[in-house]
């Protein structure tokens, strides 16, 4: 649901909301302070009335947050309107405190909006996220918080001092926040509006203490005021009942957090030029700040390094393996003799073909996953067969490949222990399945290549295929080429002597 459809559907809150933002704006054209004041009143009344009624209306699964954005709403109009009724000399400093309060309420609310969000890479947002709050550091020390120390007026200055902070504070939550929330959480978009808006009514209020601007304290109070009314339309808006549920928020905007990143160093490698005024207590507190933004911008760098690697393994890993068992797939088995071309020098090579026995009656009698269970299971008992310097595969189907570097006796003593290793049945969801197999074994005594894999596939299919039809369980492929009946062995546990 957008905004719009939203504000149709409450026509009234529609109208007050269209009013207070067309009086915040002529507000300060009027230039009464009586004016401006009882606006500021109406304005928090009516934010409040839109938090409870969304809070009654659409019931959000965690209440805290909306309960601290309510307590800061009329904290920040307290302290506003101390200063602005002039108050500020008889009641000091108590609105520097409402403000700081107003701050820290809005701050312990927006982090428990992002609390519940498990973000994939949630350290390195959180990383991208403090880079750009110490960019803004760095630039607000230079522009806001060394021209305000450098006019002491005690406890006033220290708090005047301090809002440059909280701002990038809260924009470290506000970069993170907008790099995890998606578009349709329509309430917490409308939320971090209402919070650029108070940074820039803070970034306002900043300046003039810094005598940098001098802004009328009628249109300083604009931002405030359209973040109330913000943060109202959120809690009108219905996925705030929504917005907090936990859900995993994954971050696709990588590229642009890093043009960020980069856009804020080059601004922070500019202040030192700037600012070339300062004292020489401010240039030590810059250098910490660009040294910290430097050693952030390493660990950053190496996490995308080592994110790119483990993201390269992963790919290989999918490139060369089976999904279902882990074993690996057939391209990987045809450059099995590239990989292991030093393991494999100088020694024989034997492929033994694993076909499973009444696979197909298993899978259409109880269906395709109880077909993916026999298939994984059967993988992993191949694989707990074979050694770990032989290549194990699934060919396709229900059939396996386990290339090795072995002779022909030792081929046919591993197609003897994997025959054993189906004489158990198999324990899946619908139940034990005796299943058997048939293996079909062709050697090669010379140095295996490419093509020499071929060869042997075709080969010990063959082999496989004479011992299935004629259920010998085992059968040599040089053995059928010589004519010769192949030496049997029974998938019973019990194999019959052989002579390979």
């Amino acid at each position: 649901m957008t905004i719009s459809e939203t504000c149709r559907r409450n026509p009234r809150w529609y109208a007050i909301v269209l009013g207070a933002a067309g009086a915040a704006l002529l507000a300060p054209l009027l230039g009464t302070r009586s004016l401006s004041f009882l606006l500021l009143v109406a304005i928090v009344a009516g934010s409040l009335a839109m938090i409870g009624y969304g809070l009654y209306s659409h019931r959000p699964a965690h209440r805290t947050p909306w309960y601290l954005l309510a307590t800061s709403v009329p904290l920040f109009a307290a302290g506003t309107a101390i200063r602005e009724l002039g108050l500020h000399s008889a009641w000091r400093p108590v609105d520097d405190l409402c403000t700081v309060a107003a701050y820290l309420c809005l701050g312990l609310a927006a982090v428990g909006w992002l609390q519940p969000r498990r973000a994939a890479g949630a350290r390195d947002l959180w990383l991208d996220s403090m880079l750009i709050g110490l960019s803004a550091l760095l630039a607000s020390w230079t522009f806001l918080i060394s021209p305000i120390l450098r006019h002491p007026n005690g406890f006033d200055t220290v708090l005047a001092a301090s809002y440059p902070v909280i701002d990038a504070l809260l924009l470290t939550v506000l970069a993170h926040s907008l790099a995890t929330v998606v578009r349709s959480e329509t309430a917490l978009r409308l939320l971090q509006a209402a919070l650029i808006a108070v940074l820039v009514g803070g970034l306002l209020e900043s300046l003039t203490a810094a005598g940098t601007v001098l802004v009328d304290s009628g249109f300083a109070l604009v931002p405030q005021q359209w973040a109330y009314l913000l943060a109202g339309l959120a809690a009108l808006h219905p996925t705030m009942g929504v917005a907090h549920v936990a859900d995993d928020a994954h971050p696709h905007r990588s590229r642009r957090r890093a043009g960020a990143i980069a856009v804020a160093l080059v601004a922070a490698s500019l202040v030192s030029v700037v600012g070339a005024d300062l004292g020489s207590g401010d240039r030590v507190v810059i250098c910490l700040l660009l040294t910290l933004l430097l050693v952030g911008v390493l660990v950053r760098s190496e996490r995308a390094i080592a994110r790119s690697l483990r993201s390269e393994r992963r790919a290989q890993y999918q490139a060369d393996h089976d999904l279902l068992t882990g074993l690996f797939n057939r391209g990987a088995l045809l450059r099995a003799p590239h990989r292991h071309r030093r393991e494999w020098a100088g020694k024989p090579l034997c492929l033994l073909f694993i076909d499973l026995d009444g696979f197909k009656m298993v899978n259409d009698s109880y269906g395709h996953a109880v077909g993916d269970e026999l298939i994984a299971e059967a993988a992993a008992r191949i694989r707990r067969t074979a050694r770990r310097s032989d290549v194990t595969a699934r060919y396709g189907g229900d059939e396996f490949v386990v290339l090795a570097a072995r002779s022909r006796a030792e081929a046919a003593v591993l197609a003897q222990q994997l025959l054993g290793a189906f004489v158990r049945p198999f324990d899946l969801s619908c139940g034990e399945i005796p299943i058997t197999a048939s293996i079909g074994v062709a050697c090669v005594a010379t140095r295996p290549t490419d093509s020499t894999v071929f060869d042997l596939i075709r080969a010990a299919d063959a082999a496989m295929y004479h011992a299935k039809e004629y259920r010998l369980g085992l059968a040599f492929h040089d053995s059928l080429r010589q004519n010769t009946g192949p030496r049997v062995l029974r998938s019973t546990g019990s194999p019959t002597s052989t002579a390979v």
